[in-house]
């Protein structure tokens, strides 16, 4: 049955339309917040998954570019492979959707949200994640929401919800926050070091429409909502639990404890054959085989419990470290001779090294999706291979969590580099994880600082990241431990990585996953508390040490940049017909060049190559040539009665012979040759654009002079 409701977010009338389309999907809405139109389908598989110990959530979010009268590039005309800022946003629906789905639930669940239409106002992004809660709150999947989700802003000190593309241009701030009607459940920032207490107020006021929306989406469920089926659970066999749990607590307690990952992962693999063993002795090889997956689950069960139990009841941690105390840090730059800037830093197991490379501006990364962004001259890439965790697997290059990691430490860097006017390059930093157990994307962020001031990169203050870890007490939310520095074993069995980027001043970036239903106010409160701290020691004791500020000097094999700044008209003058005079000028001199639309033009040139002399040919070409003005000229002709001289600009003058010398000139080539430099002055320009010249501006001027006296 089609049904419409309709509320205001932000300001702005959202409307819900469902019982329409995509009548087989499991739910379906189509949400229309103005003029941007985002259908939202969720279908999960009748029977579970089998032999797998996670949910299998997926999410997409699909950029369709008629939405903005866009046909795609390339030979098909079809979108392809999603971009960065599609995946992006599947993961930002994703994760406050995750955790309120049962615990024991292996069915496959599809969320696909398809952008149809976009008003640029009025946020995609944001209608998806919306649609998404509402689309499964109406379906009979088993889902423990309502959520919602809304950007924030902040613009001259004001917080503003969902703001436009004009506050979005002014904005200190890019925030998403998701939540529940009691708790918020994700949290996604890049800011111009905006302080704590700012981005907690925006945080809450964010909640503040958040809570308007669940309930407005409770009411729809309430009213239209299917009943939930029933599902195989896959709950953890209590009985092998008990026995297990009774033999092996208290050497898994033992030896899950030690400051090194490979020492704790080889005992956990011993004490998951003695089990076995255990197991066999005493049920049989039949049994064993039959209850295997169970097996490996009730041994991460009593795994989790046990590591929980040591920080929660002992405030205990598996390396011994104090609950706020970060592991042993290091870092060092310049560890490859011939890059631009390179740096590497070290967080107890957890090692990246960074490179940073400097471009030209047309080197910049195109972008060819449904929002007006089209390009960005910074690009910050982030690669985990197998052998970081000790995997013997093969690379299948990035996937969504390398473009999320890698997008974090972006947001994180942005706000401190100089503008293109100041360093008008193009800077690509690539992370290499080298060794991995927990925060590699806080280390990706701190090397690349290191990186970029060892290329020279003049950024504005140095960013470090650091990572909170949760422990709660599942009976009262209220009653909790605060990790600082959390490693790979506390995020997988705890309950929040609250990862966040910034300076001595304020916070560049936020990313925040979690796997209970939501944060209180407090806990975030002293998750920026805990990270500020951190932060200020990882930048003034370890990083600043090394490297202090940005070099004064690029690398010696980085592009050198000479700029200057042509008139408009004279653009196609430089390039040339078929660009055959900027070609000539590269090939003669060995540079590269860029033309801006307004005339500024950046030549970039490397060792062996001529700059300098790049330069003086596009301002010979985009000379204006003006009366009175004296110039360097290239004599092009030779005539019985003068010589034509290029003054540049494409242009030639006529320099007679009475003009050459005051000798009488019977034979001008016996004193000019083709292709000779002479200096000369323009003394007319008549009504047909032709140039009269003199070489014998001094001599006139001094002849003058005499008169006068």
């Amino acid at each position: 049955m089609f049904k419409t409701y309709e509320t205001e977010l932000a300001g702005r009338k959202i409307t819900f339309e469902t019982g329409k389309m995509a009548g087989l999907a499991n739910g379906s809405v189509l949400v229309r917040y103005g003029e941007t139109v985002v259908l939202v389908n969720v279908v999960a598989s009748k029977e579970p998954k089998e032999g797998i110990d996670f949910f299998p959530l997926s999410v997409d979010f699909e950029e369709k570019l008629y939405s903005v009268g866009k046909i795609p590039g390339g030979f098909t005309k079809r979108e392809g492979k999603p971009g960065d800022k599609a995946i992006l946003t599947s993961r930002a629906i994703d994760r406050p959707l995750r955790p309120l789905f049962p615990k024991d639930f292996r069915n496959d669940v599809c969320v696909v949200a398809t952008v149809m239409s976009v008003e640029q106002d009025n946020s995609p992004e944001v209608a998806a994640m919306i649609g998404a809660s509402a689309a499964l709150s109406i379906s009979d999947i088993p889902f423990g929401g309502p959520t919602a989700a809304v950007n924030v802003g902040l613009v001259d000190g004001k917080i503003i919800i969902n703001p436009t593309v004009e506050e979005r241009e002014k904005s200190d701030l890019t925030l998403t926050v998701a939540g529940t009607i009691d708790k918020i459940a994700m949290i996604e920032a890049g800011a111009n070091e905006v302080p704590d207490d700012i981005m907690l107020e925006a945080i809450k006021t964010a909640h503040v429409e958040i809570k308007k929306m669940c309930e407005f989406i409770q009411k729809m469920k309430d009213e239209i909502g299917k009943p939930k089926f029933e599902y195989k659970s896959f709950a953890v066999n209590e009985e092998i639990f008990e026995e297990v749990s009774k033999e092996f607590a208290d050497r898994m307690k033992t030896d899950v404890q030690d400051k090194d990952k490979t020492v704790i992962d080889n005992r956990m693999d011993a004490l998951a054959e003695d089990v076995k063993v255990y197991l066999t002795e005493k049920y049989g090889e039949e049994f064993v085989e039959e209850h295997s997956q169970e097996i490996g689950e009730v041994l991460y069960k009593l795994e989790k419990k046990i590591v929980r139990s040591l920080i929660f009841d002992e405030h205990k941690r598996v390396d011994g470290r104090a609950l706020d105390e970060i592991r042993p840090l290091s870092c060092e730059i310049d560890l490859l001779p011939r890059v631009h800037g390179s740096g590497m830093f070290t967080r107890g197991q957890t090692q990246v090294l960074t490179v940073a490379t400097l471009g030209m501006i047309s080197e910049e990364q195109m972008l060819d999706g449904i929002d007006e962004e089209e390009s960005k001259r910074y690009m910050h890439q982030y690669n985990f291979p197998p052998y970081s965790v000790g995997e013997a697997r093969t690379s299948r290059g990035p996937g969504r969590r390398e473009v999320g990691h890698g997008a974090l430490a972006e947001k994180a860097l942005v706000p401190v580099l100089p503008s293109k006017e100041e360093f008008p390059y193009a800077i690509r930093c690539v992370s290499e994880v080298l060794s991995s157990n927990g925060s590699t994307s806080q280390a990706s962020i701190c090397g690349s600082t290191l990186a970029l001031m060892a290329a020279g990169v003049p950024i504005k203050r140095p960013v470090a990241g650091i990572s909170t870890g949760l422990v709660t007490d599942p009976n009262d939310d209220k009653n909790y431990v605060m990790l600082t520095d959390i490693q790979g074993i506390e995020d997988f069995f705890g309950d929040m990585d609250f990862k966040v980027g910034g300076t001595e001043k304020g916070i560049t970036a936020i990313q925040v996953d979690i796997k209970v239903d939501g944060l209180s106010y407090d806990i975030i409160a002293e998750a920026f508390e805990r990270t500020r701290v951190a932060r200020k020691h990882i930048l003034e004791d370890v990083m600043l040490p090394v490297i202090s500020e940005p070099r004064k000097e690029i690398s010696k094999y980085a592009p050198k940049i000479i700029n200057t700044k042509i008139s408009v008209d004279k653009i196609k003058d430089v390039i040339g017909p078929g660009g055959k005079m900027i070609n000539k000028i590269i090939d003669e001199t060995g540079v590269k060049i860029d033309i801006e639309e307004d005339g500024t033009v950046f030549i970039y040139s490397t060792e062996g190559s001529n700059g300098p002399r790049a330069l003086e040919m596009i301002e010979e070409i985009a000379r204006e040539i003006e009366a009175g003005q004296i110039y360097k000229g290239t004599v092009t002709r030779i005539m019985t009665f003068g010589a034509f001289v290029s003054v540049g600009g494409g242009k030639e003058g006529l320099v007679h012979k009475s003009k050459i010398t005051k000798e009488r000139v019977e034979n001008v080539e016996d004193f000019l040759k083709i292709g000779q430099e002479v200096m000369v002055k323009v003394t007319e320009i008549d009504d047909q654009g032709r140039i009269n010249l003199t070489m014998r501006f001094n001599e006139e001027k001094e002849e003058e002079s005499k008169v006068e006296e």
